[in-house]
């Protein structure tokens, strides 16, 4: 009965976002390999290079497609249904776990305003698909009984079949009965072995669907893990030691104080100094169980040692299921402590809803805030004057533009645009495209990183160097001096909150193709 009310919320709340075009990851690979099913019913991408991720998400966006055309706004509906999904594991999980509906009710609000969960929402990554199937398995999980068990083991496996880090949850779960069996000294010592025995089974099984995804995927394509490229960049190019130390500093930041999240943080650590309240009957307000408070923390550590290790970018997306448990603990902590908790979570909401358009005085990905719908418009106008004013152009730009130029499935453009690719907008990239002046006459410039002129947490050159060796950071020219690089004019610059666009163009002599007879 709540689904429709959860619905209709994230509807509603991103109405403005919903005819947007594909940003980023969706247009580099989740968008064209569910356009590749859509059009040929292959689960391995074709238009664009396989990363070996589950076809699930291709297959569900398929299906949409096929009711209500291949448009965005179909699309990005299509993932307000599926936040709505997980909001409502949120709140399922909260009820679970406290027996309330006050805790759960504002622990799905909260994670729906929390910036980094609001622009996912309504973006076709498959993170989104995993959070969801993953948070209702542990609202199953949490309920403890054998039955739950198997129908958590169903929907790990949904979630792994999502996104295959999604395995990360079910195997942090069977260490966790592992630990507690060897806490015991022996699995007999236990009041249940066989239940124990099952559950450590049941946590094995959503393993088998993947591993029989990898089978098929190497079987079509040779490479198991995605090509090889996508795993040097995502798994051998990341276990440097020194990578991994500060790659974990980086996620534990991400769940502790990110995007505004230290209010409800700090908040809790406040309220811990507090004595308990007593309820109005009598007893002490209950505290989340501390075996479910166990099992969320060894499901955090493991996901933030696990995307220490893997992922050559250090998306927030990644830790979407995490984020409910955090604010389920803050939450649940207020109510049990502090007599007027309902303020708290008041200013928490003020704090996430600030998030939503005021950037944090440190970089960050776009796609974390509402700063992903600035670089759509921003790319959205440049496109729209090169289209206009220079419809037969070759143009020089970087990914993702490229994309956005090339193929129309994406939004942009209605015909493909000729481009010539760059990596980026730093100043090497910009000194090789001096040397292939001839093959195109605009360029189409952009921002590749959110990168503020002043940072008031910089750590200084030692920090930079560091992230600019193990996390791709560059600096970008600013449109002017690329175009005195390049010996061409600005003829467009946008601006939208620190994101920026620009169009450039060159006069000099181009090659006309003369048309077939």
């Amino acid at each position: 009965m709540l689904l429709p009310l959860f619905f209709v919320g994230v509807y509603l709340t991103h109405i403005t976002l919903l005819r947007l075009p594909y940003y980023w990851d969706e247009a580099g690979y989740y968008i064209p390999a569910a356009y590749d099913f859509f059009r040929t019913g292959s689960l391995i991408p074709s238009t664009t290079l396989s990363n070996a991720h589950p076809p699930l998400p291709s297959i569900y966006l398929a299906f949409w497609w096929k009711l209500g055309g291949m448009v965005p706004s179909v699309t990005r509906t299509a993932m307000c249904l599926i936040a709505a999904l997980a909001l409502l594991a949120c709140y399922r999980i909260a009820l679970v776990l406290t027996g309330r509906v006050d805790v759960a009710a504002t622990t799905a609000i909260l994670t729906a305003l929390y910036p980094v969960w609001f622009a996912q929402s309504t973006l076709a990554h498959a993170d989104v698909f995993a959070a969801a199937a993953t948070l209702w398995a542990l609202s199953f999980v949490f309920q403890g009984g054998f039955r739950q068990y198997v129908t958590a083991a169903v929907l790990f496996s949904i979630a792994a079949l999502c996104k295959e880090t999604a395995i990360a949850v079910p195997l942090s779960l069977l260490l966790f009965e592992l630990a507690v069996s060897l806490k015991t000294r022996s699995i007999r010592a236990t009041s249940n072995p066989l239940t124990l025995r099952l559950k450590a089974l049941l946590l094995i099984v959503p393993a088998l669907p993947l591993a029989l995804w990898y089978v098929y995927h190497s079987h079509k394509t040779g490479f198991v893990f995605g090509n090889p490229e996508y795993l040097r960049y995502n798994a051998t190019a990341t276990l440097t030691p020194m990578r991994v130390l500060l790659a974990l500093g980086h996620r534990i930041l991400h769940i502790t104080v990110y995007m505004n999240l230290f209010v409800p943080v700090l908040c809790m650590f406040a309220a811990m100094i507090l004595p308990a309240l007593p309820e109005e009957s009598g007893p002490l307000r209950p505290r989340v169980p501390f075996d479910a408070q166990a099992k969320i923390y060894a499901i955090i550590s493991t996901n933030l040692l696990l995307f220490s290790v893997l992922g050559g970018a250090l998306l927030t997306r990644y830790l979407l299921p995490l984020y409910p448990l955090m604010v389920l603990l803050c939450v649940n902590t207020w109510r049990r402590r502090v007599r007027y908790w309902p303020a708290l979570a008041l200013l928490t909401a003020v704090a996430f809803f600030a998030g939503f358009r005021l950037n944090p005085p440190y970089r960050f990905a776009p796609e974390d805030n509402l700063a992903y719908a600035d670089v759509i418009r921003l790319h959205q106008q440049a496109i729209g004057r090169i289209v206009r004013q220079y419809p037969n152009a070759t143009v020089l730009t970087a990914w993702p533009a490229t994309d956005e130029l090339s193929k129309p499935e994406l939004g942009y453009v209605r015909r493909p645009v000729a481009v010539i690719k760059i990596e980026d907008f730093s100043p090497p990239e910009i000194q090789r495209a001096t040397q292939i002046t001839d093959s195109y006459s605009v360029a189409l410039a952009f921002s590749t990183k959110y990168d503020p002129p002043n940072l008031p947490f910089s750590l200084g050159p030692k920090s930079e160097a560091l992230d600019a060796r193990f996390f791709g950071f560059h600096h970008d020219l600013t449109p002017i001096a690329i175009a005195e690089e390049l010996d061409g004019r600005v003829v467009w610059e946008g601006e939208r909150h620190g994101q920026w666009a620009a169009v450039l163009h060159f006069d000099r002599p181009q090659l006309a193709a003369l048309p077939e007879r």
